[in-house]
């Protein structure tokens, strides 16, 4: 297939001609993005001044479109965006009314975004809400936490929350539902002393319930464990019939960590070591298994000698 071969002044002649051609088409481009355009832009509500007398439950879902005015530009940008920005919504008006007209606050929602676009209406225009009687209710707060300790340390006491317990509020039949708050994860690796830290409690799931406060103090007492080992007496349950046991033997060694900071306070009183008499008159066993009924929680069990014990009914 024959080349078609070019003179230089016919080189520099299609040169100049693509070079004008691409030059039109930038500056065309150019003009077309720097044009005023309408598009639309998702975006997600954000609610603010929520009334504080009056339960609430929105009647549609909380992202709306944004009829934007902007370049062409901004349009481009808005198409590539991945997670658009979200909208503060006013709600201070709910305390006299049942609805929210977006009309009204489009000044205060063109405030939240570039300065060079602008909102001109809404979709949907109007908020619609369903109303039910406010109620507080207090519960107490669950702290959600994963620790990991050095060797031999670990908690101590009991854990403090200030506060142990928190004001929820919002309709009566959600309230009915929380039993307890959790907060969020803490985390702590390799600890070996007690630490006092902030952690913020989980945000509510529902837009209509709120809680106060948005965290607690958690107190932390860390100290280093030792094995200690106590004899503990048995205690004989359901005997219904009264029967004359006798044990052998009439106590166990129990062994567990406690903190050296407690290592005198736990004796036997903190203990309940129990056999269960169903075990032989329902299940025949020939042996007893003891059963720690009543044990600190700031202690870890490590081990109950003898673990069955044996016994002698006498008529």
């Amino acid at each position: 297939m024959p080349f078609i071969r070019l003179t230089k002044i016919e080189k520099r002649r299609v040169f100049s001609l693509l070079a004008c051609l691409l030059l039109a088409i930038a500056a065309w481009l150019f003009m077309a993005l720097n044009n005023k355009y309408i598009y639309v832009a998702k975006t997600v509500l954000v609610f603010k001044n929520t009334p504080t007398k009056r339960a609430f439950y929105p009647l549609q879902s909380d992202t709306i479109d944004l009829q934007v005015e902007g370049t062409g530009w901004q349009l481009l940008f808005a198409r590539l965006r991945i997670s658009p920005p979200s909208v503060s919504v006013n709600l201070s008006q709910l305390n006299t009314k049942d609805f929210i007209v977006f009309s009204d606050q489009l000044f205060n929602i063109n405030r939240q975004l570039e300065s060079t676009q602008k909102v001109i209406s809404v979709k949907p225009d109007t908020l619609y809400f369903d109303f039910t009687k406010r109620v507080v209710k207090k519960v107490p707060v669950k702290l959600i936490d994963k620790l990991s300790f050095e060797k031999q340390y670990g908690i101590a006491s009991e854990v403090i929350l200030n506060p142990k317990y928190v004001k929820v509020a919002g309709p009566i039949e959600e309230l009915a539902k929380i039993k307890f708050w959790p907060t969020d994860t803490l985390k702590q690796d390799k600890i070996q002393t007690s630490s006092t830290t902030r952690v913020a409690l989980q945000h509510s799931i529902h837009k209509n319930v709120s809680i106060y406060p948005s965290s607690v103090e958690v107190r932390l007492p860390v100290d280093e464990f030792t094995e200690k080992t106590i004899e503990v007496p048995l205690k004989i349950t359901n005997n219904r019939n009264y029967n004359n046991l006798k044990l052998y033997p009439k106590k166990v060694k129990v062994t567990f960590l406690v903190a050296l900071s407690n290592y005198d306070q736990v004796d036997e009183s903190f203990i309940t070591a129990t056999i269960d008499v169903d075990e032989w008159q329902i299940l025949k066993h020939r042996q007893l298994t003891v059963k720690i009924t009543e044990f600190p929680d700031y202690c870890k069990l490590v081990s109950v000698m003898p673990s069955k014990i044996d016994f002698v009914v006498e008529k």
